[in-house]
């Protein structure tokens, strides 16, 4: 998760978040060049005395100009829309989870198991034990298997909301009425926090997300415990 005084993103925890974290630094650096470029420029302009004006009207300079930007674009856009088809794709998934959001918390039902649905709710700062995060920790988690193609299905009851999770590169809205889905891989086991990124009323800031992921024989007795449960 995040920490104080961090610049960067969090550690990516799919390969989808991953190919984000490399577009990002992809772009941040076509973002420096020309950044690089155009202060240089303002500075030959502040420091030279112009006096040839040969460079006003030269075809040369007009073609560079249009073109460059051109072809920044494209080194740009063509990575954009490749992760745009990766975030989209979902085929063959090998378990999905429902989540609804509520004001001001959320369910998560599992669909590809008999009678398994719960409520998550943020636990209160005075009822959390040592080593838990303030207004980000949950009664309940979601939890899902290491190595495995999940789907999220995604809506809301009442009013806006949206599922985001950083760590796993998945930020999807919540619509009443509406069925979104998403896709992830998580790679490694850990617990990865988000929260709701929709303003959706007065305790908009206190319906966090918690995804833990374990490996597959501990999810299985996760399963188990929780339709004794």
């Amino acid at each position: 998760m995040a920490h104080p005084t961090q610049l960067g993103f969090q550690d990516a925890a799919s390969p989808i978040m991953e190919e984000l974290l490399h577009f990002h630094d992809h772009a941040l650096m076509a973002v420096l060049l020309i950044s690089m470029l155009v202060l240089y420029i303002i500075s030959v302009l502040m420091t030279t005395k112009l006096s040839s004006t040969n460079t006003i009207d030269a075809q040369e300079i007009e073609m560079v100009w249009t073109i460059m930007p051109a072809i920044i674009l494209i080194v740009i856009a063509l990575p954009s829309l490749r992760i745009l088809y990766l975030m989209d794709e979902i085929s063959n998934p090998d378990m999905t989870v429902k989540t609804i959001g509520h004001q001001w918390y959320w369910s998560y039902e599992y669909s590809d198991f008999t009678d398994l649905s719960f409520d998550s709710y943020m636990i209160p700062t005075k009822d959390l034990e040592p080593g838990h995060f303030r207004l980000l920790e949950v009664d309940n988690r979601m939890v899902t298997p290491i190595g495995t193609a999940a789907r999220i299905l995604i809506t809301a009851e009442d009013v806006l909301h949206s599922w985001a999770v950083p760590a796993l590169g998945v930020k999807s809205d919540a619509i009443p009425g509406r069925l979104n889905q998403s896709s992830f891989l998580i790679a490694h086991p850990g617990i990865y926090y988000g929260q709701c990124s929709e303003i959706c009323g007065a305790n908009h800031s206190f319906m966090p997300i918690v995804v833990e992921a374990l490996p597959v024989p501990n999810f299985l007795n996760w399963i188990n415990t929780a339709q004794d449960a």
